[in-house]
């Protein structure tokens, strides 16, 4: 994230009479940085010193927080790699300004633990429920490449991830490709078997994303929330099994499934997109359009912020 600093400097910054007031933050389950950043109260006391607010805004994931940023409600939030394909190719106006590293173990493809489905070529023809447009649905994808399958042999269940759970514990799906927090949860609750994780087949990074115009006009207020991030990278790395009840009691899940759900994650320092991970998304990018499931192909570089 240091290194993400510096350039932000040197840019010369609008009118402060320009600058908006709040700072409104889109976050899911899945944001561990974000989360306990709110927690901590740090970026709140640094806003407060310019006269500057911090609102935040829950999501049920990366593709709800993407339409609202698209629709004006939310200036800087966090997804998988998945939603900002899915936005960009629909035309909304954001902007790439920062990425976590790959974290593959931290998302899988579940069946229940009798399931007679044991290879996933075995999910032919099956019901398999994923949030539409998440990083869900790429390892989806990736998986049923490596099988030999095509995306119409099987049936996907498009649902949130808690409208997903519900329908993995009623046994009225298949499998289910998911994500933390909602993987490490239930596997201490629900028991499942995993088919496969990211492993080898999705990178499974996490990025920040701004609007356009919040990211070229509120360049000192981004860099606030940068600078807060960092802070909490140090905390977070540093100080895992604190981070974990601090999670845990702003999310309500249990501290053991967010000491599981840190344990996956190499790391939480953000820095700028390098070429090698735009290349990346880039791949998902051509993968979505081939397969004709985004409106229209995409150039990820287009929109990568660059101060």
């Amino acid at each position: 994230m240091k290194r993400l600093l510096a350039p932000l400097l040197a840019v010369a910054l609008v009118a402060a009479s320009a600058h908006a007031t709040e700072v409104r933050i889109g976050y899911q389950k899945s944001s561990l940085n974000l989360i306990v950043l709110k927690s901590r109260g740090i970026l709140e006391k640094r806003l407060a010193e310019g006269g500057h607010t911090v609102k935040w805004h829950e999501f049920a994931a990366g593709p709800q927080l993407l339409e609202a940023l698209a629709a004006g409600s939310v200036d800087v939030g966090m997804t998988g790699d998945t939603p900002p394909i899915f936005a960009q190719s629909a035309g909304s106006p954001l902007v790439y300004v920062g990425f976590e590293p790959p974290k593959p173990q931290a998302s899988a493809i579940l069946v229940p633990s009798d399931s007679p489905i044991k290879k996933l070529a075995e999910l032919k023809g099956k019901r398999v429920a994923l949030q539409k447009g998440s990083s869900a649905h790429y390892l989806l994808v990736r998986a049923l490449d490596k099988a030999g399958l095509k995306w119409e042999d099987i049936q996907p269940a498009y649902l949130t991830p808690a409208e997903a759970r519900a329908a993995f514990e009623r046994g009225s799906i298949d499998a289910w490709a998911i994500w933390d927090p909602f993987y490490a949860a239930a596997e201490k609750t629900v028991k499942p078997r995993v088919l496969t994780t990211g492993e080898g087949l999705s990178a499974n990074q996490s990025f920040y994303l701004a609007a356009r115009p919040f990211a070229s006009k509120e360049t000192k207020l981004l860099q606030i929330v940068f600078d807060a991030l960092t802070d909490n990278d140090d905390f977070l790395e540093k100080q895992p099994a604190e981070a974990a009840q601090v999670l845990s009691r702003s999310v309500g899940l249990d501290v053991p499934t967010f000491e599981r759900v840190i344990e996956r994650r190499p790391s939480f320092k953000v820095t700028w997109l390098t070429p090698q991970v735009v290349a990346e998304q880039q791949r998902i990018a051509d993968r979505f359009a081939e397969l004709k499931l985004i409106p229209k192909p995409v150039a990820v570089k287009d929109i990568v912020w660059q101060p």
